[in-house]
């Protein structure tokens, strides 16, 4: 432990789950530097993801992981965009999609447990706004 830190040297201390996020972000990051590479882009203004409500990520966190990884990269600055993607799920009794907020869930006219989860998982790039 450093004296007076209370920090174990040399480690990331996270709290919340956020190494999860972290790795995510960086994958996204990646992915977001090498498009803009690509364009001949030297700068990333905006970057838009769709994140399902039941996918595990954390927007927050996400955000926080975003900050700190971006910084004296290209995107560096830009705005990070969370569009939430609801759980929707499929009633093979009443043969109509309906939303919940639990990956267990059950038909709101039949009450019937639905199987089969149509959204609410996407982790999905969607678009940049690069110069």
């Amino acid at each position: 432990m450093e004296p007076g830190s209370g920090r174990l040297p040399g480690r990331l201390v996270v709290f919340g789950g956020t190494m999860h996020e972290l790795s995510i972000m960086q994958s996204v990051l990646d992915q977001v530097l090498e498009k803009a590479r690509q364009a001949g882009a030297s700068r990333v203004h905006a970057i838009r993801l769709r994140i399902g409500v039941l996918s595990g990520v954390v927007p927050d966190a996400l955000q926080f992981a975003f900050e700190a990884l971006a910084d004296g990269t290209p995107a560096q600055g830009a705005q990070l965009l969370i569009e939430d993607v609801p759980a929707r799920f499929w009633c093979a009794t009443c043969r109509h999609e309906f939303e919940a907020t639990r990956m267990f869930a059950e038909c709101p006219d039949c009450h019937r447990p639905s199987m089969e989860l149509r959204a609410g998982r996407e982790m999905e790039l969607t678009s940049l706004e690069v110069d």
